[in-house]
């Protein structure tokens, strides 16, 4: 196998970042987030950031011809050339057709879409527990991860917030938003057998390993 084409699938808290920056250090691949474009966007207040801000502050999903744009623009890089980490993208039908015709014209082709499974109910416990410090930037869990001192930073002290698309009625319409799209982009990947479904209720080393050992099998299949 030449290239590692990976995309990584799953309702919002499901746990790709965690997952995708396991398998960076596995294969020294980049990592192509899409919230992380779009959120670094909106921080900067680009034309692109202006356009998004409204769509992701509401839950919804940021219209296809400015994801797939510089989406595309991002797999043409040089450091792409053995392969990428997509998370976040595609989530429409419309952008998996856009990125199979664009591999196409590389001479590429995914490796597989792999689908992290996690249940509605843990989704929101997940993410509506999240606050992030207001200096830093750092993430803590009210549940899974807490600070020392409530609403304050471990590090310098700052004050710790709950940003408005992690609070439960923004999460919940997200998840509305995410199985609405979902679905149809499922059944997509699972009719060209690219579909590859991980328990993400695990615990993370477990979901890692199972994911390499899909990798590993995939590399052997492609061999015989």
């Amino acid at each position: 196998m030449s290239e590692l084409n990976l995309i990584l699938l799953g309702p919002p808290g499901a746990g790709k970042g965690t997952q995708a920056q396991r398998l960076i250090e596995d294969f020294q691949l980049p990592y192509i987030s899409t919230g992380d474009i779009l959120r670094a966007a909106v921080t900067e207040q680009t034309e692109l950031g202006k356009k998004a801000k409204g769509f992701m502050d509401a839950g919804d999903l940021v219209p296809d011809d400015v994801i797939i744009g510089i989406i595309l623009e991002r797999l043409a890089d040089p450091d792409c050339r053995d392969g990428f980490i997509l998370d976040g993208f595609p989530r429409t039908i419309a952008q998996a057709e856009a990125l199979d015709t664009a591999l196409v014209d590389f001479g590429r082709h995914l490796t597989a879409a792999i689908l992290i499974e996690v249940p509605d109910e843990d989704v929101i416990k997940r993410i509506s527990g999240r606050r992030v410090s207001v200096k830093t930037g750092r993430v803590y869990h009210v549940d899974f991860d807490p600070p020392k001192h409530e609403d304050r930073c471990d590090v310098d002290g700052s004050r710790l917030i709950q940003r408005d698309d992690d609070k439960p009625e923004t999460v919940k319409h997200r998840l509305e938003v995410y199985h609405q799209h979902a679905e149809p982009l499922i059944n997509h990947y699972e009719a060209t057998g690219l579909l590859r479904r991980i328990d993400g209720t695990r615990a993370p080393t477990e979901i890692h390993d199972h994911i390499r050992a899909t990798i590993a099998t995939l590399r052997l299949e492609e061999t015989l």
